[in-house]
């Protein structure tokens, strides 16, 4: 009965208000992005919208170690990535201005992959090392002033919920500008929607942020050391069947 009641409430009422919200979301940030002030408008409308997606879908977000990171300090977060509401508890939670590294192919969504390019996201394109260079250069622009990213390193979600390998590409953003490196440790999220699922789960999301890992002693960072060391931090945060 209950869960007949859940898809009742979903079909009717969440689907119908998460659609409007995400259209009103996407031109909202069109419309003040093109009025200035990107940097702002960019992450904020966003972060509402991500807030009104969880509210709507019956998911509390809840956060520890925000007191880890300092406002005004660009960073290289690294997550895991459990399902679709990753994107969510970050954009609406993580409560530090950033931008998204994502797939060039996001790009194409109606409305929405529009928005993101307006509002300084970036496409990573890894079709030539022309492209790779200029990724580079369009991810220094976007780090300057205190301007963060948000990576996951995994590269796509996990099909089991467990963590998987981590890809370097993420890393080598870091190496390349010295940036402090934070790793974020999402629990919950697969368990809210996995890979293949259709319609979320209510239920509860925990972020985990955890220090820093600063460029070394020279300015650098070792990078297999970095990838060991975030990869360590995530881990601890997540239950032993999901390590």
């Amino acid at each position: 009965m209950k869960l007949v009641a859940l898809r009742i409430y979903q079909f009717f009422i969440m689907i119908p208000l998460l659609l409007a919200a995400t259209i009103l979301a996407a031109v909202s940030t069109i419309v003040a992005t093109a009025l200035g002030g990107a940097r702002w408008w960019g992450y904020q409308i966003p972060k509402y919208w991500a807030r009104v997606f969880c509210a709507l879908s019956l998911v509390k977000v809840e956060v520890h170690g925000r007191e880890n990171i300092s406002q005004g300090q660009s960073y290289v977060f690294v997550a895991n990535h459990q399902g679709a509401y990753d994107i969510f508890a970050i954009y609406g939670y993580l409560g530090h201005n950033f931008r998204w590294m994502m797939k060039r192919s996001l790009e194409r969504i109606p409305l929405v992959g529009y928005s993101c390019k307006v509002s300084g996201h970036i496409f990573v394109d890894n079709s030539s090392p022309a492209a790779v260079k200029h990724t580079m250069e369009e991810a220094e622009k976007r780090l300057a002033g205190g301007m963060s990213v948000v990576v996951f390193p995994e590269g796509s979600r996990t099909p089991d919920g467990r963590l998987h390998r981590f890809k370097r590409g993420a890393y080598l953003l870091a190496t390349e500008f010295n940036l402090p490196v934070v790793p974020v440790t999402i629990d919950g999220a697969y368990a809210v929607l996995p890979r293949n699922g259709l319609l979320p789960h209510p239920g509860r999301i925990i972020l985990t942020v955890h220090r820093s890992v600063v460029p070394g002693v020279a300015g650098r960072h070792d990078l297999p050391e970095l990838m060991e060391r975030t990869r360590e931090a995530i881990a601890s945060a997540l239950p032993p069947e999901q390590r």
